[in-house]
């Protein structure tokens, strides 16, 4: 329930302070005294698009803000999943606009997003401005009547379940079909590719290999020339390196029963020796196996331009990443040979999710036909008592070609308010009083049905007058049992039901308007229904049919 309202510098509400009561609030003033602009503030607290012209001149931002009592609406569990302190009987919400254009929201001092703002505001307030009776031309907002007067919530939730995963296995067959086609069409580029790398038989390793052998072909003699170079210091026709150290290991052996350290040297000298003819051999041998092979150079070379060039094709660096192309290749090409059975596998889930949601959405149906008879008798009876003698409504399901995210059911409104004159589209026949009263009647029965814990009517009064307008102000107040109902009139008739009378007016001094709003007391009461009734000028006759309407 809404139970205080603060309004700063919006339009021409400079400051407004006003507590709100539980029960029937009716709200009157002169057209253009700013009754709209309260609205319009109230609905930028509950999220509705910020926009730095409502900022008065000279002012660097506007706020709104309300405090609510949350108790009996079952909102725990919103608080907690967004982390917000929670306090059954006082929530405050503010919602601040800067000159720049941005907004800033809060719910019990913690910033929330404009998102979160809408989602809790929907659950406080229900706003039911003038243009929003032709909602009663729109299909889905009779099937969510309907589902609210009498569908259990576990069916609604069960097929909006059904439905989505259905809708997500039926674009994973889309999306199967459309990879399938893609991949035919590129399959014989693909095996193509992979041939290329198959048939060039790689092998891990080998291009290491293969580049060293270019380089010692390459250099071929130079590389004779420097091994037989080094072999001839070692050991030539005039000079043995290795035995010169075998003299050397022979002296120090000669001597050895008297110097302590030489069979120690002598063994390190023979250990050189050792390795110095064995690098010699190294040296002979690698000198022979070096020989300049034009043809092998070439095949070398050759192969190393084929591997470069798959390298760069396949935006790779070795024969391992080939190697791994050419495994993601084959797997492509394996996955469009399995793609159909892909295909046919994803089919049977999706038929049989079809199966499921079709089953769902036919329990869906059920329930709401059992809730459009029950809405159409109380509906009636509710229009009746409201001057319709000779209402006549008809809720019509058919079956839409494919079920969509509301279920399989097309819904016509079907609507009569004469005697002997079958029903008809409510749209093509309906009178602007009669939508009004009727959609009254609807809200009516959904207050009844549901936790919410304020109703604001925005002039749902328009095209009623008379007697009229005395039923649906009873109406209103059968609502005022179950939520808190405030509602902006022109009507006496309507004014006078209110259990609080609150009245929007405004003052010039000149140089700027100003917009306020403030509760009537009794007397004031009187004669602002007077006034009502009268126009300007206030008659003894206009007072007394003023107290009448107010069973004084």
């Amino acid at each position: 329930m809404l139970q205080r309202l603060t309004i700063s510098h919006y339009a021409l509400i400079e400051q407004l302070d006003i507590h709100w009561m539980p029960g029937f609030s009716v709200i009157t003033g002169e057209t253009g005294a700013g009754k709209s602009i309260m609205l319009g503030a109230l609905n930028l607290l509950l999220g509705g698009r910020a926009d730095a012209k409502s900022i008065q001149t000279g002012q660097k931002k506007c706020m709104v803000e309300a405090s609510f009592d949350l108790q009996g609406l079952q909102l725990e569990d919103f608080f907690a999943s967004n982390d917000i302190d929670y306090d059954p009987t006082e929530c405050i919400i503010r919602r601040e606009v800067l000159q720049s254009g941005k907004s800033r929201a809060f719910i019990n001092d913690t910033p929330v997003s404009v998102s979160i703002l809408k989602e809790l505001g929907a659950a406080l307030i229900d706003i039911h401005s003038q243009h929003k009776n032709l909602l009663i031309r729109n299909e889905h907002f009779i099937l969510d009547t309907l589902d609210t007067m009498a569908v259990p919530a576990h069916l609604h939730s069960g097929y909006v379940d059904i439905q989505r995963k259905f809708k997500q296995a039926e674009n994973r067959l889309l999306q199967l079909k459309e990879q399938a086609q893609q991949d035919l069409a590129d399959q014989e580029y693909i095996q193509f590719q992979l041939d290329q790398i198959d048939e060039a038989n790689l092998e891990s390793g080998e291009q290491e290999k293969l580049e060293e052998e270019q380089q010692i072909l390459s250099h071929a003699e130079d590389i004779r020339q420097a091994l037989f170079t080094a072999q001839s210091l070692i050991n030539t026709d005039n000079y043995s390196m290795p035995q010169a150290i075998r003299q050397a290991e022979d002296a120090l052996l000669h001597v050895a029963s008297s110097l302590s350290t030489a069979d120690e040297l002598a063994n390190r000298l023979h250990s050189l020796r050792i390795e110095l003819e064995d690098i010699e051999a190294e040296l002979d041998q690698q000198a022979l196996n070096t020989q300049f092979d034009p043809q092998r150079l070439s095949f070398v070379e050759d192969r190393l331009s084929t591997i470069y060039s798959l390298e760069q094709k396949h935006h790779v660096e070795s024969i391992d990443g080939l190697l791994t192309q050419a495994g993601k290749l084959r797997e492509k090409i394996e996955a469009v040979l399995h793609m159909d059975e892909n295909i046919r596998q994803q089919s049977e889930i999706v038929g049989q999710l079809r199966k499921q949601r079709d089953a769902e959405a036919g329990k869906l149906t059920q329930a709401r036909e059992k809730a459009a008879r029950l809405v159409e008798k109380e509906l009636m009876q509710s229009l009746q008592s409201m001057g319709m003698p000779h209402v006549q409504i008809t809720i019509q399901l058919s079956r839409r070609p494919e079920p969509d995210e509301t279920g399989a059911d097309r819904v016509t409104f079907l609507f009569s308010a004469n005697k002997n004159v079958p029903p008809q589209d409510v749209s093509e026949i309906a009178s602007g009083g009669e939508i009004a009263r009727l959609m009254l009647a609807i809200k009516a029965l959904i207050s009844r049905r549901t936790h919410l814990p304020s109703i604001i009517f925005d002039e749902i009064d328009t095209g009623v007058s008379g007697n009229m307008a005395e039923r649906m102000a009873r109406v209103m107040q059968q609502i005022a049992e179950n939520c808190q109902v405030i509602c902006i009139t022109h009507l006496p008739q309507i004014a006078a039901a209110g259990t609080h009378h609150f009245s929007v007016y405004k003052e010039e001094d000149g140089e700027t308007t100003r917009s306020h709003i403030r509760p009537l007391s009794q007397q004031e009461r009187i004669h602002a229904i007077a006034h009502m009734l009268s126009g300007q000028e206030l008659t003894a006759a206009a007072v007394n049919n003023a107290k009448a309407l107010l069973h004084l």
